[in-house]
């Protein structure tokens, strides 16, 4: 026997959850976060976690579940953002008072030019999804849009990106 909650949600019942919530949602997670950026990052989080398992979901109380997991994502955001302050603050107590490496042009240059050839030995699709995210600030629902493929691709592509930089740069720094 099985459960009317087995098949996946279709890109129709997603869009059409996004369009009837998407925009409570936001005004709701600004109240929380206060910063748009994040609420964009939390709202696509929470709609990612809709497509891989809101079809375990009551279709009546999906509004609840979204307004859940969003809230529950706000948290996470919020300690990992105090986390963050508490280290920078140490480590900025164990720094010199003088100016950082960061601060000299030179090494500033040298960075971001080691990050650009990292950027250029990525594939043209991971690329593309990166600039257009990083660069150009549009959420992956644009990306997916833009680039006719669906919001799990998009994703699994920045994530790749990211996770190949993260590697190419590693290597970069144990050479120098």
């Amino acid at each position: 026997m099985t459960s009317p909650f087995e098949h996946r949600l279709t890109e129709a019942e997603i869009a059409a959850l996004y369009q009837e919530h998407g925009e409570e949602l936001r005004r709701f997670l600004w109240g929380v976060v206060a910063d748009w950026n994040q609420v964009q990052d939390i709202i696509q989080t929470t709609f990612r976690k809709l497509v891989e398992v809101g079809h375990e979901t009551q279709p009546d109380s999906r509004k609840a579940w979204l307004f859940q997991v969003a809230y529950r994502e706000a948290l996470a955001h919020r300690r990992k953002q105090g986390t963050h302050k508490r280290v920078l603050d140490r480590l900025l107590e164990s720094q010199p008072e003088d100016s950082t490496i960061e601060d000299d042009p030179l090494v500033r240059e040298e960075m971001t030019a080691t990050v650009r050839e990292a950027i250029q030995q990525l594939s043209p699709d991971l690329q593309q999804v990166l600039r257009m995210r990083i660069y150009e600030d549009k959420t992956f629902a644009q990306i997916a849009e833009e680039l006719d493929i669906p919001l799990g691709t998009a994703l699994g592509r920045m994530r790749n990106a990211m996770l190949k930089l993260r590697g190419k740069l590693a290597w970069t720094q144990r050479d120098a």
